[in-house]
């Protein structure tokens, strides 16, 4: 067994837990913690809860590996492998009762930057569905022991998903962008979870997906997901504060890129 096999066994059987413990969670009540950025940017208390127990469950098992999640304090650690993780992708659908949230792990090698790293091993886990998207690099990727793979574009347009920030301000600009790429669509989907969307190209349930100012446990996962599947996946204007992701099978990438490239 390669180490990027065994990572990926590692962040699948710690997402499985996870999201069961979000599952159970959000049966129960959920409870608001905090707001973020924005009072649409929310946090709560299973956030917390969850990323604790990934967090626990990988000191346990790795403990000079660094950690990078999305509501504690970030550990370099010493063994140049780090876990970018996302406990509630989708938090407010999570809130809502709408089941299209995940929990999201990934294991990268070297400085925890996007652009800077590479992904090794990932796990989406989408507790509401029961489906558990894996990959580990080089090896495929899979949702349970289905070997996945992104589609080209049908002569009807491609299905596109993609995402609005959480800062009012930056919503006519995200418009914007979608009036830009709807020619090349069949339709577009806007679902609230980025892992789960990149999840859903790799399966080839959506062709392509795009979208500004994700956050690097947002992508870090579902980015191999697409990768593994045959996809591309990259990111345009990053010297901006919200970078552009543009993900596909290579023809809607290349589509995407070339009209998403004009505007940055």
């Amino acid at each position: 067994m390669t180490v990027e096999t065994e990572l990926a066994d590692l962040a699948a059987d710690i997402a499985r837990e996870a999201g069961e413990l979000a599952l159970r969670r959000r049966e129960e009540g959920v409870q608001l913690a905090a707001t973020k950025s924005s009072l649409a940017d929310i946090v709560t208390e299973a956030d917390r809860e969850v990323e604790a127990l990934i967090r626990e469950r990988l000191r346990a098992a790795r403990p000079g590996d660094g950690f990078l999640g999305e509501e504690s304090d970030a550990d370099s650690g010493d063994t140049g492998i780090t876990w970018v993780v996302d406990p509630i992708d989708g938090t407010v659908n999570y809130a809502y009762g709408i089941p299209a949230y995940a929990v999201s792990i990934a294991a990268v090698q070297g400085e925890a930057v996007p652009g800077r790293w590479e992904a090794l091993a990932g796990a989406v886990f989408a507790p509401a569905h029961g489906e558990l998207f894996t990959a580990s690099r080089g090896g495929g990727a899979y949702l349970g022991s289905q070997r996945l793979a992104v589609t080209s574009v049908t002569p009807a347009g491609a299905l596109l998903a993609t995402g609005f920030g959480y800062d009012p301000a930056t919503h006519d600009g995200d418009i914007e962008t979608v009036r830009r790429v709807m020619p090349i669509a069949r339709d577009l989907r806007r679902a609230g979870a980025a892992s789960l969307d990149l999840a859903y190209v790799a399966a080839g349930r959506l062709d392509g997906y795009f979208e500004r100012g994700l956050k690097p446990w947002d992508f870090a996962a579902g980015a191999l997901l697409v990768a593994e599947a045959g996809g591309v996946v990259t990111r345009i204007d990053t010297a901006s504060a919200r970078p552009m992701l543009i993900a596909g099978g290579s023809d809607v990438h290349a589509r995407l890129t070339a009209l998403l490239a004009e505007e940055a």
